[in-house]
């Protein structure tokens, strides 16, 4: 693949503009919107392609189907050190173009899939196939995005617009239950379960296309002489697992321990969450159900750029810690009393306090891994920081919850979960600092006087 056209100068060897840190915010979050979409299709139309990839009769169809998704979370470290390494050497706005293209051809393999009825076994293993690469690329997107958007940023800005990561990202889901709720106005169960979930998916390999010119048309982050200086071979610690090994494994680990409870608290809000009250309401309502996780998750993504904009005056310590606590003292709550509703207003409420305690973490999770690694490794820092927590602790969340509630071992599950966020929290209280010099500054401060130079 070419790369994309290079007539505009880095963004770090220009002059601070809050118009042009807009633009490229908003193009670097069009492609995280897109592949976020593609990610979630998946788990909220589940429960309606479940039939056509695994036998009606199997009483395990719905574990196996999560299982799919958990999986899919074994392949991000993988992408994370691939598309990483891409990125430190070689540019973050190419890597992410790829990754793009990747989701794109696995959404529409997706699509286009043969049943179980046609070939048998295969069926589940195709799924599976796309659905392992699709989290290869969303490894890779993860910690490319991440760390565009945050150096894309301007310095007393950051927070608020490297917030927008996790507004697409949110954005996604959205998209997915909006998806879904246009299908359920217009067509029936059967219809969508027979052919819709494959529009939906078809879908978002479609707007990946758009994003993949998009993504070409955006600013490097990274300057051209890094970018030089690897292709050379003049620059063996860009990228390199020994040098982020060796001397980052600290910001590693802090990296990891970030994510940990923040990771699991968002898939246990935001993907358990809409499967309770969907099927709180499945023996009611269906469409009402749909109608709160929309509204719900909509609520979520709007609440991003408060969080960040709050990071800015505040710092970003404060907010972490209000979701360890909040998490530590809500999850039993949520877990626990959520799906025994049959309001939708005492849902909504419910969840939606969930969703606000979240955005502690959420709003400004990007920014905070983006400032612990220098720039050489900090595409690779970032996204295999989040890889190995999210593999471990988020993508297995929805899994973890369904093996317990067939076992009638919520308690578990919760035990489990709150346990998690507690180590967070311990990191976030001892380990961080709310307003600290950090390594996105340091490059500012010294990209500013190179300026005044000139």
């Amino acid at each position: 693949m070419s790369a994309p056209s290079a007539a505009a100068a880095p963004l770090a060897s220009r002059p601070a503009s809050l118009r042009r840190s807009v633009s490229n915010t908003l193009k670097g979050s069009a492609g995280n919107l897109v592949e976020w979409y593609d990610v979630y299709v998946y788990s909220v139309f589940a429960v309606y392609f479940e039939s056509q990839f695994f036998s009606a009769d199997d009483k395990n169809s719905t574990l196996y189907v999560w299982a799919i998704f958990a999986a899919t979370f074994l392949m991000r470290p993988i992408g994370a050190w691939y598309f990483g390494r891409f990125a430190d050497r070689y540019g973050r706005r190419l890597a992410l173009t790829v990754s793009v293209s990747v989701m794109a051809g696995c959404s529409f393999l997706i699509a286009i899939a043969p049943t179980a009825q046609q070939i048998g076994i295969w069926a589940a293993v195709l799924l599976l196939i796309a659905r392992l690469v699709q989290g290869f690329a969303t490894g890779g997107e993860y910690g490319a995005s991440a760390t565009y958007m945050s150096e894309a940023a301007i310095p007393g800005r950051r927070g608020f617009l490297s917030s927008f990561h996790y507004v697409t990202l949110v954005g996604g889901h959205v998209l997915a239950q909006a998806t879904l709720l246009a299908m359920l106005l217009m067509l029936d169960v059967s219809q969508i379960t027979e052919w819709g979930w494959r529009v939906a998916f078809g879908i978002g390999g479609l707007a990946a296309i758009v994003v993949f010119w998009l993504r070409r048309t955006m600013e490097e982050s990274l300057e051209t002489s890094s970018i030089e200086a690897a292709k050379t071979g003049g620059a063996k610690a860009s990228g390199s697992m020994r040098e982020l090994f060796v001397n980052q494994w600290r910001p590693l680990l802090l990296c990891f321990l970030i994510t940990a409870g923040g990771t699991l608290a968002f898939y246990a809000y935001s993907v358990n969450g809409p499967k309770m009250i969907q099927t709180a309401f499945a023996g009611g309502d269906v469409i009402t159900g749909t109608w709160i996780n929309l509204g719900l998750l909509t609520f979520l993504m709007l609440l991003q750029p408060v969080g960040g904009w709050l990071s800015d005056s505040i710092g970003r310590k404060s907010l972490l810690v209000f979701f360890g606590i909040g998490g530590v003292l809500y999850t039993w709550y949520l877990v626990t009393a959520l799906p025994q509703q049959t309001s939708a207003l005492s849902a909504f409420v419910i969840l939606g306090i969930g969703f606000v305690i979240l955005t502690g973490y959420t709003s400004i999770n990007a920014v905070v891994k983006a400032e612990l690694f220098p720039t050489h490794v900090r595409a690779l820092g970032v996204g295999l920081g989040y890889a190995l927590a999210n593999s471990a602790f988020g993508g297995t969340a929805p899994l973890a919850y369904q093996a317990a509630l067939k076992a009638d071992q919520i308690d578990m599950f919760v035990i489990y979960a709150t346990s998690i966020i507690a180590v967070s929290l311990v990191v976030y209280v001892f380990f961080l600092k709310n307003k600290d010099q950090n390594w996105l500054d340091d490059e500012a401060h010294m990209h500013a006087r190179i300026a005044k130079r000139r």
